[in-house]
């Protein structure tokens, strides 16, 4: 279970970075399994930055069970309440290969619009879970950026303008963004409506590797216009901390 300052940081902030949450026989499997996708396809030889794997968690048992076969689901449930996630279909196997010399100009949320159109298509999920396979103990090592307190900003923008302004980039004002650091094993919980982007990889010579889940909770799917409206609307316990 999440510390009561660590759900509170959560909810102010949209992410978490849970140290050691995966064990290391769990990591050591899915390592494996990443480095054998990556010799049977590997990217081409100039390649340099993000390359991604998206692949059917009902036959990748060794890159689900980062997830399913540790504390991470109960981690995250401790945010969107006990048995209320269901078991992602797809998991992403992320590299980012240096040298890939990047820095985001603004972040994004998972939309496949850019921009508002007529009829958007909401897919969203709850919450971004991701474990990181290798260190990313410095910047500008091919992290992950988030922009704190975005979740809010972005449900905001939403109610004012309806779900139908719902896009990749929604035009609200942006704080100073983050680079995440960790180490092997730790894993990342991120609101879905927390934006994000791709950083660079010029710090280090060495290929980030990290896994992301799209996990929603049950029911999720009826309720997606209401939910880029109402922050909380899948995360009972804090929308009853916040109540209190």
């Amino acid at each position: 279970m999440l510390s009561d300052g660590q759900v509170t940081e959560f909810a102010e902030r949209g992410y978490l970075i849970v140290p050691r949450a995966v064990p290391g026989d769990l990591l050591d499997k899915a390592g494996r399994r990443a480095s054998a996708l990556v010799a049977a396809d590997p990217p081409a030889d100039d390649k340099r930055g993000p390359h991604f794997y998206f692949l059917d968690t009902g036959k990748e048992p060794d890159l689900l069970a980062p997830l399913t076969g540790s504390h991470a689901v109960g981690l995250a449930e401790s945010l969107a309440g006990r048995g209320t996630l269901e078991t992602p279909g797809q998991v992403q196997v992320a590299l980012n290969i240096p040298p890939f010399p990047h820095r985001p100009g603004i972040p994004h949320i998972d939309a496949s619009n850019p921009e508002p159109v007529d009829d958007p298509d909401l897919s969203t999920f709850t919450l971004l879970a991701g474990v990181l396979l290798t260190d990313q103990v410095a910047e500008d090592s091919g992290n992950l950026w988030v922009w704190p307190g975005t979740h809010l900003t972005h449900a905001a923008y939403f109610r004012e303008h309806g779900p139908g302004a719902f896009c990749a980039y929604p035009p609200v004002d942006l704080p100073e963004p983050v680079q995440v650091t960790g180490r092997a094993g730790d894993l990342l919980l991120a609101h879905y409506l927390l934006g994000h982007n791709i950083g660079g990889n010029f710090a280090s010579d060495q290929t980030r590797r990290a896994l992301y889940y799209r996990v929603s909770a049950t029911g999720h799917e009826a309720r997606r216009a209401a939910f880029l409206q109402d922050t909380w609307l899948d995360y009972a316990p804090i929308r009853a901390r916040l109540a209190r």
